[in-house]
Order: structure tokens, then sequence, then C-alpha cells
């Protein structure tokens, strides 16, 4: 009785600040969610309006099409970042000269904020000054500009996303690599596997854990993006950059319409658990369930 006790009183600083930071947060955006509520309008009274916030996102146009421009940012992004990131990682579980040099380099985008990140590519970008544009322009003849080209602004914003976050993908990916038992791998070469059959035969199965782990964070991360797409294209040309998280911004901050940003709020935390609970259930339930 008394190490319960001790238990609840060591978790209870954590328990206070989750409280105050998440739960109540969230309780108050729900309870927004069913208010029409400008606080800058001449009545900034919240008014209770059940579920029409909700009625008018399914029929809203640009929020069918920020959800629907957000999969595909989301698909590509993380996808690209999962190849790549395992790619870096077994080449760094390697020793070549400049091994540390080019770990440390690799690593540098995941301690820039992501508004410094979209700075920077902002700069990189730039028709007049940025590197980008003068690279291909010079190699490939390609004038490129993501303020006219929506095609351009969408791959920019993939790209940019994969070069911040693949580093967090190669250190996971390090870390699951390293802790592989080395017999299975010995078994298999002296039985004769190839390397296409030791990897989705051994390394696959055992990476598994590390993988879907990683794939949750990184899926959740690039489904509320807002900084560095606000800071690289604004969410345009047009509305071609304007993810989900862009399209609240828009919604709570310049329209100032709180109630009905709160409610496509709920709706993104809801899609996000739905697509984490599938990946649960096709991925690693069954293999609870076998083990």
């Amino acid at each position: 009785m008394h190490s319960q006790k001790l238990g609840w009183l060591l978790l209870s600083p954590t328990i206070v600040i989750l409280g105050l930071f998440g739960i109540f947060p969230f309780i108050y955006v729900v309870w927004v969610s069913f208010h029409q509520w400008n606080p800058f309008a001449a009545n900034p009274l919240k008014v209770f309006n059940w579920a029409a916030n909700y009625r008018t996102l399914v029929f809203d146009p640009q929020f069918l099409a920020s959800l629907g421009i957000t999969i595909a940012f989301v698909f590509f992004a993380v996808v690209s970042e999962l190849v790549l990131g395992y790619v870096l990682a077994q080449a760094l579980m390697k020793d070549f000269p400049g091994k540390a040099f080019f770990r440390t380099i690799h690593t540098l985008p995941l301690i820039m904020a992501p508004i410094i990140v979209g700075s920077v590519w902002k700069l990189m970008t730039t028709p007049s000054i940025g590197i980008i544009p003068y690279l291909l322009r010079s190699w490939f003849g390609y004038d490129l500009n993501i303020g006219q080209s929506a095609v351009a602004a969408f791959t920019v914003t993939i790209i940019m996303d994969i070069w911040h976050w693949t580093p967090l993908v190669t250190l996971s990916l390090i870390a699951a690599l390293v802790s592989l038992p080395t017999d299975p791998f010995e078994q298999a070469q002296i039985d004769g596997a190839g390397k296409s059959q030791i990897f989705w035969h051994i390394t696959l199965p055992l990476i598994r854990p590390a993988l879907i782990a990683t794939v949750f964070i990184r899926l959740m991360d690039a489904l509320r993006t807002v900084d560095e797409v606000l800071m690289l294209t604004g969410g345009g040309p047009g509305s071609s950059t304007r993810y989900l998280g862009v399209h609240i911004f828009r919604e709570v901050f310049p329209k100032t319409n709180y109630g009905y940003g709160s409610a496509i709020s709920v709706v993104v935390l809801y899609l996000t658990i739905v697509v984490c609970w599938l990946l649960y259930v096709g991925l690693i339930a069954p293999r609870v369930k076998r083990g």
C-alpha cells in the first residue's frame, strides 16, 4: 500500500501537467467546436449551435480539398522518409571516411525549429536569389517558381519535410539495427539466403516495432504541419499547399472563426487516431495474437 501511494505521488506532477496542458485544452476545444464564436466581433459571446460546425465541415469544399492534398502529402513524405532513412541507417552502420562529420551534418535539421526550416527553404527557392532555382536553370533549363506552379510548390514542401525529418527516422532505425541479434543473420548466410531474403524475412520483422513507432510519430507530425509550409508557400499558390494545419490556421486567425476552426481540429485529431488504430490493427495486433 505504501509503495502504491509513493508511486502515485511521484506520478502526480506528470498527471497535473498532462491535465493542464493536454486534457483540459482538448475538452475546451471540443466545447468551443459546438459554438459559433468570434471574440473580435460586435457580439463576442459564444452562441451554441449544436453540430452546425461539423455539418458545415462535411460539405466544405475547401476542407475536403485540404484533406485530399494533406493525405497525398503525408503519404509521399512519410514513405520517402522511411525508405531514405533506412538506407542512411544501413550506411551509417558501416565505417567510412568522414562518417562522424556526415552524421553530425545529417542530424542538424532536427535541431532547427520548423519556422526556421521554412525560412531557409524560402530563401533557397526564391527565383531571384535562391540557389535551387539557379542550379535547376543552369543544369536542366528549368525555371522553378513555387509562387506560380502548384505542382512545384507541392513537390518542394514534400522535399522540405523529407530534409527536415529523415534524420529522425535514420536515428530511430539505427537504434533498432544496432540492437538486432547476430545469430539469425549468420545462420541465414550459412544457409545461402540472399540479401533480399534476409531483409524481408529477418531484418524487417525484427525492426518492425521500431518502424511502426516511427511511422506513428511521423504520421502525427505530418498531419499537423503548419509553420514551415506557412513560411515557404503560405498555403499557395491558390490552395495547392493548404494542408489541414494551414487550413485551420486560416480559419482561426485571419477569419477569427474559432468555433469552426475548433471543429476542424477535433476532426483532424479523430482522423489521426483512426489511421494510427488501423495501422496498429493491421500490422501489430496480428503479431501479438500469434505470439
